[in-house]
Parts: C-alpha cells; sequence; structure tokens
C-alpha cells in the first residue's frame, strides 16, 4: 500500500510539474510575483548562507589542519583540502539541505495556507491557473539560486583561509598555493550543474505538498515537516545520482 501510495505522490508530482506551463498568468502580473520570490527566498536567504559558510569553511580548516600530523605532509593540503570540500559538496549541497528546511518551509506554510484559506479555490474561480501562478514564480526566482551558492563558495574558502592563518595552523602563502593547485574548472561547472537541479527540487516539491494538502492549520506544519524530508532526500539522491554521472566519466 505504501509503494502505491508513493507512485501515486510522484505521478501527481509530474502533473504538476505540467500544469505549471499550461495556462500562462499574465506578464504584468507575473513580474511582480518574481521580484517578490526573489526577495524572499533569494535575498533573505543571504545571511544564513554568509554565516554557515563562513564558520563551516573554518571548521573544514581547522580539522584538515588537525588531521595532518605528520611533518613531511605539506601544509599547503590545508588550503586544497578546504576548497575541494567546499566547492564539490559543502557550498552546493549542504546549503541546499539547510535551504530545504528555511525555503521549503516557508514555501509549504505559504501555499498551504492559501489552500487552507480558500484562496487557492477563488484563484481557480476566477480563471487563474492557480499552479502556475503560485509555482512558476518560484522556480524563476530560483533560477538565481547559484548566485547565492557562488557566494558561498567564497565564504567558505574564506573562512578556511582567516581559520588557517589566524589560528596558527598554515600561514597565508601555503593556504593560497593549496587553493590554487591542481584546479580543475569542471569541478566549478559540476557543482553549478547541481545547484541548478537543487533549486527545482527547492522550488517544485514545497510547493507540491502544500499545494495538495488537505485540513487546517496543523495540517499545514505537518506538511512544512514533510516537505523538507522529501526535498532533502531528492537533494541527496540527485546529489549521488549527478556526482556519478559528472565525475566518475
Amino acid at each position: 500500500m505504501m509503494l502505491i501510495r508513493y507512485i501515486s505522490q510522484i505521478g501527481k508530482y509530474f502533473l504538476m510539474l505540467q500544469e505549471i506551463f499550461r495556462k500562462q498568468t499574465k506578464w504584468s502580473v507575473m513580474k511582480k510575483l518574481i521580484f517578490k520570490e526573489i526577495d524572499d527566498l533569494i535575498i533573505d536567504s543571504l545571511g544564513i548562507v554568509a554565516f554557515i559558510s563562513f564558520f563551516v569553511g573554518g571548521v573544514v580548516s581547522i580539522q584538515t589542519a588537525l588531521n595532518l600530523t605528520n611533518p613531511l605532509i605539506p601544509k599547503y593540503l590545508i588550503g586544497f583540502a578546504t576548497r575541494q570540500s567546499v566547492i564539490l559538496e559543502f557550498a552546493p549541497t549542504f546549503i541546499s539541505v539547510i535551504m530545504a528546511g528555511k525555503m521549503g518551509s516557508f514555501i509549504t506554510s505559504s501555499i498551504g495556507t492559501m489552500r487552507v484559506t480558500e484562496q487557492i479555490d477563488a484563484l481557480e474561480v476566477m480563471g487563474v491557473n492557480s499552479v502556475n501562478y503560485l509555482v512558476f514564480p518560484k522556480i524563476i526566482a530560483l533560477l538565481l539560486y547559484p548566485f547565492l551558492i557562488g557566494i558561498a563558495m567564497f565564504l567558505g574558502i574564506l573562512g578556511g583561509w582567516m581559520a588557517g592563518v589566524y589560528g596558527g595552523f598554515t600561514n597565508s602563502t601555503d593556504f593560497i598555493t593549496g587553493a590554487q593547485m591542481e584546479f580543475i574548472p569542471f569541478h566549478v561547472v559540476y557543482a553549478f550543474i547541481k545547484t541548478l537541479i537543487f533549486a527545482l527540487l527547492l522550488a517544485t516539491i514545497p510547493s507540491f505538498h502544500g499545494y495538495y494538502m488537505k485540513g487546517g492549520a496543523l495540517e499545514v506544519g505537518k506538511a512544512s515537516t514533510v516537505a523538507f524530508v522529501w526535498t532533502a532526500v531528492s537533494i541527496i539522491l540527485f546529489n549521488y545520482i549527478l556526482t556519478q554521472l559528472l565525475l566518475s566519466a
């Protein structure tokens, strides 16, 4: 029964994705919705992303330094390990899981509240494609999500540099040498490809759970929790698939 239920949910999710592009809302209205979503989802997330990225980058640098106990191991590996960890995994994946909680809960609760208060039904009565009206602006807004992840990459490496240098674990020259050593530009491309896929998941899975929820105010909270779990699981699953496809070839 559980398997049938999950397959049914997945089918309904893809039907919702089709519905998003079926009947477009007027551009004059959509433009305002898109700018509002950019403010709510991207701009409002800058602070938490900057804070977490800076200090986790510092933690990665310190932990790497503490594990390099052999004096024969060069100190520039601290910068190398910090760069690789931040660009390949921390910034695109770890931040996205955190955003599944922040953005996902916001999206699910806002759409779920509209469902509870029958605002979605009112949109349908007026002839508006409610799925397009509610979900499409979020997808467009989250096309700017790579910008957020780019900031996370920069601040993560900066935090690693400051923790390594001012913590006395390495010097600035060695850290920068390590950060530049054997740099592969495709790793940044790989990170941004993952980011765009994660952005689509962040926009659509919480929207799905908010749009199709049933009940009252209590169920809005439950839907937000379920949306976070499924968004995080999907991000981790797609992270594995994309890593296999893009890096192991």
